[in-house]
């Protein structure tokens, strides 16, 4: 297996990328586009639990304006093989001051790079909260 793959890492990090942009512009077609639609799929937010895909759309609709707006503070991509990644993002909420984290699994399907699970969580306050400094901005 090969770790890292530098043409297979350039397609998960645009994959990461495009889901970032479709997440800040509330594109529900996108951000479903982007998840695996099967019953597997598991999506664990900040104040939700979802299982399976229609779960998760479900959840994108009945979000009223979507999002808040974060900036990502860093990226780490690691990928296994051909098929397999695994993407964290540490963030920051505009205006906040908790880090949030997100991690994404995804797999190559015949459709393309999709994410077969994610987890979104905030630091509770006054924890050890690192930041990231601009030499570890991806």
């Amino acid at each position: 297996m090969i770790l890292n793959n530098p043409v297979v890492l350039a397609q998960v990090a645009e994959a990461v990328d495009a889901y970032e942009a479709a997440l800040m512009a509330n594109d529900v077609e996108a951000l479903d586009g982007a998840f695996w639609a099967s019953p597997h799929t598991v999506r664990l937010g900040v104040s939700e639990n979802l299982y399976g895909f229609d779960e998760i759309a479900a959840f994108r609709v009945g979000r009223a304006g979507g999002s808040p707006p974060r900036t990502r503070l860093r990226t780490e991509i690691t990928t296994f093989g051909d098929d397999f990644a695994i993407a964290n993002v540490e963030f920051r909420r505009d205006g906040a001051d908790k880090i949030g984290r997100q991690s994404q699994t995804w797999i190559r399907t015949p459709e393309g790079w999709k994410v077969a699970s994610a987890h979104v969580s905030l630091m509770q306050s006054g924890a050890d909260q690192r930041l990231a400094s601009p030499e570890e901005k991806r």
